[in-house]
């Protein structure tokens, strides 16, 4: 009995640290490191757990890293955040990164500015140009539809977009958001904007990775394969 109940107490425990939020969950990390090592490194923990994809393990690592660096390098990694965020903004064609007002993809004058692929956030834009294929040009939407979010066509970049399309110049887009119930639902709404202007609309297609195994795939993966299947 006496073991039961200590693992139930132990369940709550669990469960109450589960559901805490993101910020408390930061403070208590903060405050636990604090106790032991300092207040600066408690409050560097804290940082470090606000990035996405960081867990209070990792957010220890990268302090006690940072903390073990020569003073010169910690500086310049500090320097380097200072000016991202203060040189850094969207480019008012595209809404990609850059420093300057337009950003270098819509300044080159050998990219094919009769195609634009479309993405869900900036971040997209890099993984693309990494494969080297695709040499038009570019439209991030700030995001996808998701009215369980809140979030509908209003709050994204679509007006930009149907901006650069009235003017005639472009021929194709390339619909390229996530292949998630919010990116196939902006796709579709897309598809049904800009059909009517004339311009042909693609959808990338999903599929296999590359080193994969068919057995491991799950039946949409395998569906989506498939369908964009070419000739050989």
């Amino acid at each position: 009995m006496m073991q039961d109940e200590q693992d139930r107490t132990a369940t709550r425990k669990e469960q109450a640290s589960l559901s805490a939020s993101p910020a408390k969950r930061q403070s208590k990390a903060g405050a636990q490191v604090a106790e032991v090592s300092g207040k600066a490194l408690g409050r560097m923990v804290e940082a470090f757990m606000r990035l996405p994809g960081i867990g209070r393990k990792s957010a220890e690592r990268l302090a006690y890293a940072v903390l073990s660096m020569p003073r010169e390098e910690a500086s310049g990694i500090a320097q380097a955040i200072l000016d991202l965020k203060n040189n850094s903004r969207y480019c008012t064609a595209c809404n990609n990164i850059t420093e300057d007002e337009i950003c270098s993809v819509c300044c080159d004058a050998r990219r094919d500015s009769t195609r634009i692929c479309v993405v869900e956030e900036p971040s997209n834009i890099l993984i693309l140009e990494k494969t080297g294929i695709f040499r038009g040009r570019y439209h991030a939407l700030m995001g996808a539809i998701s009215p369980l979010d809140g979030i509908g066509p209003e709050d994204l970049k679509i007006d930009g977009l149907m901006e650069r399309l009235r003017n005639g110049a472009v021929k194709e887009v390339i619909i390229a958001t996530n292949p998630t119930v919010k990116g196939e639902t902006t796709a579709l709404y897309l598809s049904r904007l800009i059909k009517p202007l004339g311009i042909s609309v693609s959808r990338i297609a999903y599929g296999l990775p590359v080193g994969g195994d068919i057995e491991y795939a799950d039946e949409n993966t395998v569906q989506r394969a498939l369908e964009g299947r070419r000739e050989m």
